[in-house]
């Protein structure tokens, strides 16, 4: 993917630009771009990164 920059009079023309961006995109090129983000959540959102290490200590209890 290409990177452009671009400077905008406004937040409006920003937005526009925006818009017309995203209207020359080809359907193809959208869903892409979905897969893309959903692939990018399910990576942060995985279970098994989420789970607690299992730590487990044996000590021998002193007798009174």
């Amino acid at each position: 993917m290409e990177r452009v920059a671009a400077k905008f009079a406004s937040h409006e023309e920003a937005r526009q630009a925006s818009w017309e961006y995203y209207r020359r995109l080809t359907p193809q090129q959208r869903l892409g771009m979905l897969i893309d983000l959903i692939g990018m959540s399910w990576k942060e959102a995985d279970a098994s990164s989420e789970r607690l290490e299992r730590v487990y200590r044996i000590t021998e209890l002193r007798r009174s």
